[in-house]
């Protein structure tokens, strides 16, 4: 061989050798438009583009089928709602064509509706906002599998248990670091850049969440990771950078790599344009920048988490939640965001009561499907996440939206409790006789036998007895007034498990009976609880007579701060009017105080009977604003606790409300600690003495003086988050932007419902949120009027659980209808994982457990009336059953 030659050869051999030693990296490039929905435009401008969008995309795709796999074009929605908007305005051989492109992974979209923010949502909202996309699952044979919370800079912790639980399996963060309280040098180191975000329920989806090195969407850890600019001239060359940053990013030569990983992915191009008309720059960087040791692929997304999951099977996991950032700025119209959470909350009956109906009457309330589908897409369009409303669309624009969605939600809820409840009626009998008495039901939503208060509208004068059918003995009664209506309130004892019992109205004194408490001045007093209402609405004292302990700690008045209990900000414990004393009886009794100090509003304070089934005896308060305001307010809870302990639901999850480095569930970086989630509950206390709040209204509360890098973990100050704008933009008084709606909209009511209750043994989650469950979901009554019995005359139950720590969730007919079976969810709020069967009234033909979305995952085998089910801790699972 020739010298020459054999020189060339031995080059050859020596890149050869140099190749095979090195590792390939695999980098993917994925395009994306970044909805920034009602921001950079509105309804009918966003209608437009993402019809449009979708017809260029497929035309790309089509253009390009022959390419090598890699250099094909591909595009990611932005959410689900894309698909639901192209359906509204193409024909369905054009659906069908993207139908088929998202079959082949050319078009992927992620099961969440749109860009959210999660933390100030309740757990069934969330669900709710993927009820589409579970449709579509249905309809055409899909899975999605990715699920989106993108520009906001932070996370709640049980979302990845509900999107896993969704049939979800990845999902991508890539922040802002805008309109942030958050600090860049914090944003731009993260434990972990590829992990398993989990929940605590051992469900987890693939998470990528990388470094943002600079204060700019447009990098790597941004939302926009493969754009470099805001009007580029050279957008391959751009992506040329894009491909270098993930080149170096993939030195896993140094063992102190902060990315120890060969794959990378870039994902996003749109930042805060419009529209995205970018295809060939994708298809060309990735034939340009691709080299022997670097592939290049134009991604769907879902393919870089295919090979992460292949690759890299044990990623690290996090199970912590990040707080809240844009998540609280729907506060700025919190009456509108309140009355969704309500609404939420009564869905839980109007479900039940209509799966009572429905399976006697398969034809009931399909008329409401319309309503019904546009109450779940409002449901995830409600938190998207550009609450800032500093953009194009004006912040009065946004409202209106806001609204309009906030009314397809509430409408919805509303006309299927009504109805439920009316059809329920209409299927028990009523007594037959010429003079018979008037019958009615009670109704318990909730999978555990109660006793509680019902109220029953009935706007007779004459004096009325109440009977329980059941044990044939008159029950506990009074009149009260409730929001200028004339109702009968009773004492119903053991309302059966997702069942009813009737009760007739009789004519005739009831049986004397003493108060349910006793009013002395400012003082309102039961066997349990002695408190003291002051004339401004503040309680100056909470003295638990059981526990010989008083919770209130009387604050040091003038000082910054000091607050007293149920405190809206007052000056003067006594400016208000005389207290005056509502509804007095054997049930309930009420205090009443209204003052203007330091804004017009009412407190009522509500003492029961003292038997209630084994549950806590409770207090509740009813805080009412009557006029318009545009500050932060909060209502005040000052405790005289010594190093309490607050634990909370958040959605999806139970947290403590400390750093992960002290025992608790917040990352101890990259987190925002000012506002925690609020919702079923809140429990502040020491190990053996404590206080629950059971909440409907707020969607968050801080813990003490606590800020956004500071959480006061031990403080025995609790705020429940009333309305306001918690953060401005910018700096200096020309560009100070205060981020959310103007003074709250020009709401002059705002409603606030809170229930408490003591605890002497150590905080239990299930007690906790059992307390909050049968507080915000009362007995529901309804008149008797049917001819003929479909159901027993007396009581039923339909279901009955052998778990004492498994919670019905929801329980409703399906998506499709009564006769393609019930859903039913539940969640395990035990720490330990359990097997327990369901009992039900009616023989099961068929069972599967589905995904949340209701999207069945595998068949089940019932055993007559019986289902065995397995639960990890604190896991929800949902199911679909045929009778």
């Amino acid at each position: 061989m020739k010298r020459a030659s054999y020189l060339l050869f031995s080059a050859y051999l020596f890149l050869g050798l140099t190749l095979s030693a090195q590792p390939i990296k695999r980098l993917y490039l994925a395009n994306d438009d970044h909805t920034d929905y009602m921001w950079t435009g509105n309804e009918a401008q966003y209608d437009t583009v993402f019809v449009r969008m979708i017809d260029y995309y497929l035309n790309q795709i089509d253009s390009t089928q022959n390419n090598p796999d890699d250099f094909q074009a591909r595009f990611n929605l932005d959410g689900s709602y894309w698909i639901k908007t192209y359906q509204k305005f193409r024909s369905p051989a054009q659906v069908e064509r993207l139908i088929s492109r998202i079959r082949t992974g050319h078009i992927s979209s992620p099961l969440t509706g749109l860009v959210s923010t999660y933390g100030g949502q309740p757990t069934e909202a969330v669900l709710r906002g993927m009820y589409y996309a579970g449709q579509l699952e249905r309809q055409w044979d899909l899975r999605f599998r990715l699920a989106v919370c993108m520009e906001n800079q932070t996370l709640p912790l049980g979302l990845s248990s509900l999107w896993a639980g969704s049939g979800a399996k990845y999902s991508w963060r890539g922040v802002c670091g805008c309109a942030s309280r958050i600090s860049n040098a914090s944003l731009a180191h993260r434990r972990n850049q590829l992990y398993r975000y989990m929940g605590q329920d051992g469900r987890s989806v693939t998470m990528k969440w990388y470094n943002r090195p600079i204060y700019n969407g447009r990098t790597l850890g941004g939302y926009a990771e493969t754009r470099r600019e805001k009007d580029p001239k050279d957008i391959v060359g751009d992506m040329g950078k894009v491909v270098e940053d993930m080149t170096v990013m993939c030195d896993t030569t140094s063992t102190k790599s902060a990315y120890p990983f060969n794959v990378a992915g870039a994902f996003g191009y749109g930042w805060d344009d419009l529209s995205t008309y970018v295809s060939p720059p994708f298809i060309s960087a990735a034939q340009r920048y691709s080299t022997p040791l670097r592939k290049v692929r134009v991604s769907n997304e879902e393919d870089f988490f295919a090979d992460i999951d292949r690759t890299y099977p044990k990623l690290p996991a996090e199970s912590v939640s990040y707080g809240n950032e844009w998540d609280v700025y729907p506060v700025s119209m919190n009456e509108t965001t309140a009355h969704i959470r309500r609404a939420t909350e009564k869905l839980r009956s109007a479900e039940a009561l209509s799966t009572l109906v429905s399976l006697k009457d398969s034809t009931f309330a399909r008329d409401l499907k319309a309503a019904r589908d546009l109450a779940w897409e409002a449901y995830g369009l409600y938190w998207e996440h550009d609450w800032t409303a500093d953009g194009p669309v004006s912040k009065r624009d946004r409202a209106n939206w806001q609204t309009k969605l906030h009314h397809r939600i509430v409408g919805y809820v509303d006309t299927l409790f009504n109805r439920a409840s009316l059809a329920m009626g209409q299927q028990l009998k009523m007594a037959t006789s010429g003079t018979a008495a008037p019958r009615f039901y009670v109704f318990n939503p909730l999978n555990w036998s109660r006793t509680d208060v019902a109220d029953l509208d009935y706007s007779g004068t004459e004096a009325v007895r109440v009977i329980d059918l059941q044990t044939k003995r008159e029950v506990v009664s009074q009149r009260i007034q409730k929001g200028g209506k004339p109702f009968v309130r009773i004492w119903a004892e053991n309302i059966p498990s997702v069942g009813y019992k009737m009760y007739e109205i009789q004519k005739g004194t009831p049986a004397s009976q003493p108060d349910a408490a006793q009013v002395n001045g400012e003082f309102i007093q039961n066997e349990y609880y002695r408190i003291r209402l002051k004339k401004s609405g503040v309680i100056s004292e909470l003295y638990d007579r059981k526990a010989n302990r008083q919770l209130v700690k009387t604050p040091n008045v003038g000082s910054p701060g000091e607050r007293w209990f149920n405190d809206i900000g007052t000056n003067d414990a006594n400016a208000g009017n005389a207290l005056v004393v509502e509804n007095k009886g054997p049930v309930s009794v009420t205090l009443k105080a209204v003052s203007n100090d330091p804004i017009a509003h009412t407190v009522r304070v509500t003492l029961f009977r003292n038997s209630r089934s084994g549950m806590p005896p409770r207090i509740d308060i009813e805080d009412s604003l009557q006029a318009n305001f545009d500050d932060v307010k909060t209502w005040a809870f000052s405790l005289n606790l010594t190093n309490p302990t607050t634990n909370h639901e958040e959605l999806g999850a139970i947290l403590t409300a400390k750093k992960e480095t002290r025992g608790g569930h917040y990352a101890s970086q990259n987190a925002r600690y000012d506002w925690q989630t609020f919702n079923h509950f809140a429990d502040i206390g020491e190990p053996n003495f404590g206080l629950t709040i059971s909440n409907q209204d707020c969607s968050f509360f801080k813990l003490g003086k606590s800020t956004p890098d500071s959480l006061w973990e031990t403080s025995a100050q609790f705020n429940a988050l009333a309305g306001g704008q918690v953060d401005t933009y910018g700096s200096g008084k020309k560009d100070t932007l205060r981020l959310g709606i103007y003074n709250q909209n020009g709401v002059t009511k705002f409603r606030y419902h809170f229930a408490l209750t003591t605890r002497t043994a150590a905080f239990d989650a299930l007690t906790a949120m059992k307390f909050a469950l049968e507080d915000q979901n009362p007995l529901v009554t309804g008149a008797v009027t049917g001819t003929q019995a479909t159901y027993p005359e007396t009581t039923f139950s339909l279901l009955k659980s052998d778990a004492p720590g498994l919670l019905i969730w929801t329980l409703k007919p399906s998506e499709e209808g009564i006769n393609n079976g019930l859903i039913a969810r539940f969640w395990n709020l035990n720490k330990t994982d359990a097997t327990p069967t369901l009992n039900w009234s009616l023989p099961i033909r068929r069972a599967w457990q589905t995904t949340h979305i209701e999207t069945n995952e595998q068949s089940l085998n019932p055993a007559k009336n019986s289902l065995k089910t397995n639960f990890n801790a604190r896991q929800i699972n949902t199911y679909r059953l045929q009778f």
